[in-house]
């Protein structure tokens, strides 16, 4: 047991000891210090899931040539034979299909392998499209439930809009193979995060493009 130090209380002295106690022997203190010693989790389960088309929408998020070519995302390219036949398949089946853009892009910029169709809505805004937006009001109004949510960047556009969309009461399905980033580890911690983060896990279930029927 310790002692009073030069008439220090027993908490003070302890108080004092720490404070002696150089850094380098305690413990890490942040994250940084223990950035090279994390261990990867496994990854997270996926799931076949069913949507009832009349409450489901289709969310395409920022598909734009600027953000998906082989130079910045090339994962992006690679998955537009995927997100065609996902358009393909919403539309046959009746989903309200919404594409978003970043603020400075147009419908021109949008990839002509995932075209826009007819009135399918175009919403421009932040990462989190429900931001300064009528989303929300457009989702409702047409009884939406379930969003499914596409596009890039995982960490940015896919990450905030599909938390944007659990904390508004709507059921999320991403699926990861229509989603792109710049590194694997922005789409690795953003597939985490969706189904582990607060509030988010009850909402959103992963699954893969040709595992939605």
């Amino acid at each position: 047991m310790m002692k009073p130090l030069n008439g220090l209380s027993r908490v003070a002295a302890l108080a004092w000891f720490a404070a002696q106690v150089s850094p380098t022997s305690l413990a890490a203190q942040s994250i940084i210090e223990d950035w090279a010693t994390v261990q990867v989790p496994p990854p997270p389960s996926l799931s076949e899931v069913t949507v009832a088309p009349q409450t489901t929408a289709l969310l395409v998020l920022d598909i734009v040539q600027k953000a998906c070519n082989a130079e910045v995302r090339p994962r992006c390219i690679a998955m537009l034979p995927r997100v065609q036949t996902l358009l393909a398949n919403a539309r046959a089946k009746g989903l309200f299909v919404v594409y978003t853009l970043r603020a400075g892009d147009t419908r021109a910029d949008i990839r002509p392998e995932v075209a826009m169709r007819g009135d399918e809505p175009l919403i421009t805004s932040t990462p989190d499209k429900y931001v300064g937006s009528e989303l929300e009001k457009i989702l409702k109004d047409r009884g939406i439930k379930t969003v499914i949510t596409i596009g890039v960047a995982a960490q940015g556009a896919v990450l905030h809009t599909a938390a944007g969309s659990a904390f508004r009461g709507f059921n999320v399905i991403v699926p990861v193979d229509g989603v792109a980033s710049e590194t694997a580890y922005a789409e690795q911690y953003t597939a985490w995060d969706l189904v582990n983060a607060p509030r988010l896990a009850d909402k959103v279930r992963l699954t893969k493009i040709d595992m939605i029927k």
